[in-house]
This record gives C-alpha cells, structure tokens and sequence, in this order.
C-alpha cells in the first residue's frame, strides 16, 4: 500500500441515482464517503423516455463542489450504464436529451437491419438486446427521436460516461469498456468494426478516441475548477467507464473458477475469460462478450435484477401502500420457497408499469400460484432470480468448458441475504457477498493505480480490496428443492 493517502472521486450513476464518492487509498486501506447523491430518472419528451441530462450534470457538479470542499481530489473517474449516449454537433452542443433504453423505439429498427443477428454476433460478440447501441442509432436515422434530424446534425457521438467526461474537459474519447457493449466493436481486434458501422450508416470519425481504462483523459477546464473549486489540472481517468466493468474488476477472489454476478438494477452474471467466445451456441443462449479491465473479457449474460423489486415497491408506493425494504424481505423469507418462479429475464418485464400485475400474469400463464401479498412478490422474486442466475451460471461454464466452483455477487444484491442465500441454494455452490459498493471501488483502484498509489495486476488489486472489504460467504442448502433450479456440487 502507499506511503501517502491518495483520495480521488469515483462518480457513480445509475439508472435511478447518481453519486459522487470520495475513496481514499493510504497504508491503513480504503476508506469511502458518500458525498452527494442525486436522483436519476425519466422523462417524456414528444413521446420518448429520455434522461434528465441536465440534472445529472448538475448532480457531478455539485458532487465535485462537496469533494474539493472536504479534501484533496487526486483524480476524477466516471461510470454509468451502457448503450445510451449523446449527439453533439460541430460547437459541442448536445442535440437533444440522450433517449433511454427502456424506449421502444429500436423495436421496428431491429427488424430492418440490414445485418442479420448471426453475423453480428460473430464479430461483435454482444448479445441481441433491442435497446443495444447500434439498434438505437438506427432508430435515430429513422428519425425517432424528440430531435427527428439530430443523427444528420451530428459530430461527434459519445456514450454517457464518456459524455459527462467530455463536459469536465472538453476532451472526446470513447472508452473501451463500454464501446464494446455497443454492438459496433469488433470483439477479436477490439476496434470499431467497419462492416457494422457501414450497416448502420455512421462513419468511425463520428466516435472518440478509444482509451482503456487507466488512460488520463484530460485535466478538469478552467471553467470547471473554477465553478467546483477543484485544482488546476485535476485528471480526469478513463476507469472501466461500464458499471460492470468496474464491479468486476473490484470482485474479491474472483478466479477462472468462479462466476461473478453484478447484482442491482440489472444483474449481470457471468465469468471473467482472457478472449472472447464468438460461437453460435452462445449467441443462441444470448450471452455476450463485454471487454474488461487489463484486456480480459465478461462473459455473461443480462437478467432482469432488483429492478423487478424496486418497480414493485414504486407501484405499491403509488397505490398508498409505502412499505419498508427489509422489513418485506423479512416476511418474505417466511414465505415457502418456489411456490411461483417466472422468467426474470422476459422483456415483459423491462418497461417501467405495474410490475405487480405482469408478475401475477406471467405467474398466471405457468400455471403457479399467484402472488396475493407484497411478501409473497418479494419471494417469486427472489427465488425467480436466484433460478435466473444458476441456469445462466451452468450455461456460462457448457458453452467455455469452464468449471464453476463458486460465485461472487457484488453490487446491492450482495446486501441482500436473502437472495445471496437462495442463489447459494438453487446453484449447490459457495457464494461470497461484497463488497456492495464494488463498482465505486473498481473505478478508484484503476484511477489509483494510474497515479502511481497502487501497483500490480487485477489480482493484486483485487487482494487490496478483500483486505478492506471482505465478502460474506453462504454455504448452500445440503438437499436440493424440486421447486426451483436444483442444487448442484459445481458445474
């Protein structure tokens, strides 16, 4: 560890909240504060679900302000979401809200690609998700967005980390963690793919420069030292700019043998591979190739995560019924185990709406028992999730001939112990919990390494993260259920 503490900003956003965390690394370990969170959300604009994007500058602004208020800031590392992104025309003025994900609009676009999904999968290696980068700039030439012409107006596309980084330094890069999520990225040269970009109609100079993380992006402009009272020349560092790439890189043991799941809004579950998997099979079972940190690859897949939960509670909320968090996990743990399971993964679910009543519907349409009460919700869940995650596990280990022995949940669902321990359950494997805050501590460890106060590989810094946070194990079930995924020895 370093002589020296060094303290730098991890900015951190999410589909619903953004915050900016300080992490100081010193001989005594990691320490971390929260030091402003700001809500992230959704508006309508001429029929469209698009970010509040002023609001989230807003929100690193005022971050930023509260870092260089309480200390020294070192370095400055943003991660976000994937996929989404921002038109600038030629004076760098943003055309427009960057549309979500969740919009429907990619819904026609996909079905008039000109490239079928085969052939992008066997250069991109990325999943087939409706919402993916290159679906959505097709959507854009069609005109469907709040700005109908912007595609056609613009100079420059960068993606939301990427984006916000621009903002602090007035520097255009593409980082390559989440370059690879787009759908446009050449999986095996781990560069644009020229056959997909000309399918999509855009050209390589609309992105850019593409980094990895660890790259000094640029220093914060005069402007922006001067609203937040940050140091001249403060770094700002591209990080494993994808959430997930972040949280992996922070996992604590994690080992060929072991699978990760990044549990949150969505859950990403997979394995951490030293090159991608570009086969048919994988592409069948919908798994995808995302670049990690010091050039290794996620192998994974999405499922549908706490997503499923937190849109239950918000339509509870709105209905009157106001309900604390573990006091419903509490009930639900008294709830039996795998009375109703659906497919937590089903696109049925990715919209914003009464999730209750898709859940009652999809519970319906397999012929379980219906969830009646919030707990029991809370419990098809849980055991729905926990299911997702052993039939994704057991695919991720067939499809590489990778043998499992464990699994790593990090992100929020790694607080959850009732869900650690039902997944524990349904895959028969050992399951290590935590860090929760694992993609704040990924994007710190790589600034950290970049400014010399950390050395080493993936692993060394991995260890430096356990020795501060160690995880939580589960041990699994003796006996398997018939009710849910059956327990198994390792896969």
């Amino acid at each position: 560890m370093p002589a020296r503490a060094t303290r730098v900003a991890a900015v951190d956003i999410g589909a619903t909240s953004g915050r900016v965390m300080a992490v100081t690394i010193g001989a005594d370990g990691i320490f971390m504060e929260e030091l402003h969170r700001f809500p992230n959300g959704l508006c309508d604009v001429s029929g469209h679900l698009v970010w509040d994007y002023t609001r989230l500058t807003d929100g690193v602004v005022e971050g930023l302000r509260a870092a260089a208020e309480s200390g020294p800031v070192d370095g400055i590392g943003i991660d976000t979401w994937a996929v989404d992104y921002g038109l600038l025309d030629e004076d760098g003025n943003l055309l427009g809200s960057p549309v979500c994900y969740r919009d429907e609009r990619t819904t026609s676009a996909v079905e008039r690609f000109p490239l079928s999904s085969e052939r992008l999968y066997s250069v991109t290696g990325i999943q087939h998700q409706r919402f993916n980068t290159v679906y959505q700039l097709a959507a854009d030439k069609a005109g469907l967005a709040p700005v109908s012409d912007r595609l056609e107006r613009a100079a420059r596309l960068l993606l939301i980390p990427d984006l916000l980084a621009y903002d602090l330094t007035g520097v255009a890069v593409t980082e390559a963690t989440n370059a690879s999520t787009t759908g446009m990225f050449d999986a095996t040269t781990r560069t644009w793919s020229p056959e997909v970009l000309a399918a999509a109609g855009v050209e390589e100079s609309l992105f850019g420069r593409l980094v990895e993380p660890g790259t000094v992006i640029g220093p914060v402009t005069d402007r922006v030292a001067a609203h937040t009272g940050l140091a001249v020349g403060t770094p700002v560092i591209a990080v494993g700019s994808h959430d997930t790439a972040s949280a992996v890189a922070a996992t604590p043991g994690l080992t060929r043998g072991g699978a990760f799941i990044s549990s949150g809004t969505w859950s990403l579950v997979g394995i951490e591979l030293s090159a991608p998997v570009l086969t048919q099979a994988g592409r069948a079972a919908n798994f995808t190739n995302e670049l990690g940190v010091d050039d290794t690859v996620r192998y994974l897949r999405n499922v549908m995560g706490l997503w499923l939960l937190t849109e239950c509670l918000r339509s509870w909320a709105a209905a009157g019924n106001h309900l604390d968090l573990q006091e419903l996990l509490d009930d639900a743990a008294r709830q039996p185990v795998g009375v109703a399971v659906i497919a937590a993964d089903d696109e049925a679910f990715l919209a914003p709406g009464d999730m209750p009543a898709r859940i009652a519907a999809a519970v319906q349409a397999t012929g379980g028992v219906v969830p009646q009460t919030p707990s029991q919700f809370a419990r098809c869940i849980i055991d729905s999730l926990a299911h997702a995650y052993a039939r994704t596990i057991e695919q991720a280990s067939r499809l590489t001939a990778t043998p499992i022995d464990s699994v790593h949940i990090v992100g929020g669902g790694s607080r959850n112990a009732l869900l650690c321990q039902a997944t524990a359950d349904a895959t028969g494997l050992l399951v290590h919990a935590g860090p929760g805050e694992a993609t704040v501590l990924g994007n710190a460890i790589v600034q950290a390494r970049t400014l010399g106060a950390l050395s080493g590989s993936l692993d060394d810094l991995r260890a430096i993260v356990a020795a501060s946070f160690p995880p939580t194990a589960y041990t699994p079930a003796a006996a398997p259920t018939d009710k849910g995924q059956p327990a198994r020895k390792a896969v």
